[in-house]
């Protein structure tokens, strides 16, 4: 019964500045001193002893005994996994996987441009790839072959030239066999059997098994998080995706039903999500919490228990003066999904600034973006949305200017290089400069020189 179950509740206007930076702040995402030494020790020994110490920690932390030679999937594993996916669970992941290339296809920028900046002086830009990029898929509360579609295909769409995936093994050794589908259906069969902090350390350093990479992608535990943060030095950890979060933004008009199960969604995630519906309407906040409970109560116990846990933790309910001040704390929040449940909501999409995804009326749920649109669910947490975007191909792609000067050009930007150079107090760089607008101009008053 909805009132045997516990939902937080704030009223923003009557919340002190302690407590609305409380909820802001609403995990201890930071807080990762708990976990912090046993990480740095995974990292030495990862560093140190190469697989052997992959080996050794996968039977410690994972309780799986593999051997050296079997940390790489092989060519016989995933024909196996083909075996295993049954037809419709391979049409659907076929057609996310259509969606969500044609959805990153689109971000793909022009690999050059050039423009005349001013006579005789041309600049521009390059796109190219990075060179190697460590994909980390969990495997922690589930097996997630979304996530290895949400990873892979920016990767093969940039033109990565070397991707390596990390998962860790289940009971039997194994690999998810619908990741291994997702994965080689993707184009990506470079998987290593490997988890946690240990998996971060081994794609930052590189072993025997595991190539070291420049860039490092996805979602994780603390232990993952805490890993890419020590290693933030040796390895680009890419930007952060911890926790899951929702905000569910509605209105008077809002549809119960579809508000209250979409608050459960990510709340199912685990003990430490974070969900909050956020509105005006004291009424319609009543009578989502009044569904909650028996929605719950109908989940598996293990889901149940993380959503009551979310909803009287990290979750709740807020109630605001009226949708501009709902749309503030929503930009203020900057959740990693929010989901828009208001009349006409394509007119409140400008004035939504900080937030993973938007997901705009009633009919557009939080697991069609995860699982089928096509938008990227690999997406900032924490606040981080504020400057981080949804993983994406521009992930995996770095530009490089370029420029050229004529003997035309020399005359436009020269002095100007010879003058702010002298200003600065480089005189080499004013040497040089001057070099050129002589060289180019033997007529040149020697006296702009330095």
């Amino acid at each position: 019964m909805a009132e045997h179950m516990k939902v937080n509740h704030y009223v923003l206007g009557q919340l002190s500045r302690e407590q609305r930076t409380q909820l802001l702040q609403k995990r201890a995402q930071d807080n990762l001193q708990d976990v912090e030494t046993t990480v740095r020790q995974v990292v030495a020994a990862v560093r140190s002893n190469g697989d052997t110490a992959l080996v050794q920690l996968t039977r410690q932390y994972d309780g799986v005994e593999l051997r050296q030679s079997q940390l790489r999937v092989s060519a016989e594993e995933f024909d196996r996994a083909d075996k295993l996916v049954s037809k419709d669970l391979r049409a659907a992941l076929i057609q996310s996987i259509r969606n969500v290339r044609n959805h990153h296809q689109s971000q793909l920028p022009s690999p050059s441009w050039m423009k005349e900046i001013a006579p005789g002086v041309i600049a521009g830009e390059r796109v190219t790839p990075i060179s190697s990029v460590g994909l980390y898929v969990p495997r922690g509360k589930g097996s997630f072959p979304s996530v290895m579609i949400m990873l892979c295909i920016p990767a093969v769409i940039a033109g990565v030239p070397e991707i390596v995936v990390c998962t860790p093994p289940g009971a039997d050794g194994s690999v998810d066999p619908a990741s291994l589908v997702a994965a080689r259906l993707c184009g990506v069969e470079n998987i290593v059997k490997v988890g946690g902090a240990q998996a971060i350390a081994a794609m930052a350093y590189g072993t025997d098994s595991v190539p070291r990479v420049d860039k490092i992608l996805g979602p994780g535990n603390q232990y993952v998080t805490a890993a890419r943060r020590i290693l933030s030095g040796v390895v680009d950890p890419g930007p952060p995706a911890g926790p899951s979060e929702s905000v569910i933004l509605c209105d008077p008009s809002t549809d119960v039903e579809v508000a209250a199960r979409e608050l459960l969604v990510e709340a199912e995630h685990g003990e430490d999500s974070a969900v909050l519906l956020v509105t005006h309407s004291s009424a319609l906040a009543a009578a989502v919490v009044g569904r909650l409970a028996a929605l719950v109560d109908k989940l598996p116990k293990v889901r149940a228990q993380n959503c009551r846990a979310v909803l009287s933790h990290y979750g709740g309910i807020v109630i605001t003066e009226g949708l501009q001040d709902s749309i503030s704390f929503v930009n203020e929040y900057a959740p990693e999904h929010l989901r828009v449940l208001v009349d006409n909501p394509f007119e409140l999409l400008p004035a939504i600034t900080h937030a993973g995804e938007v997901l705009l009326g009633e009919n557009t749920s939080i697991a069609f973006g995860n699982f089928s649109i096509g938008v990227n669910a690999i997406l900032p947490t924490g606040r981080h949305a504020r400057t981080y975007s949804c993983m994406g191909v521009n992930e995996l792609l770095k530009r490089s200017s370029f420029a050229y000067v004529s003997a035309t050009g020399v005359r436009s930007v020269g002095p100007t290089a010879v003058e702010l150079a002298r200003y600065e107090g480089f005189p080499a760089h004013a040497e040089a400069a001057h070099y050129i607008v002589r060289r180019a101009d033997p007529r040149a008053d020697s006296s702009e020189g330095p």
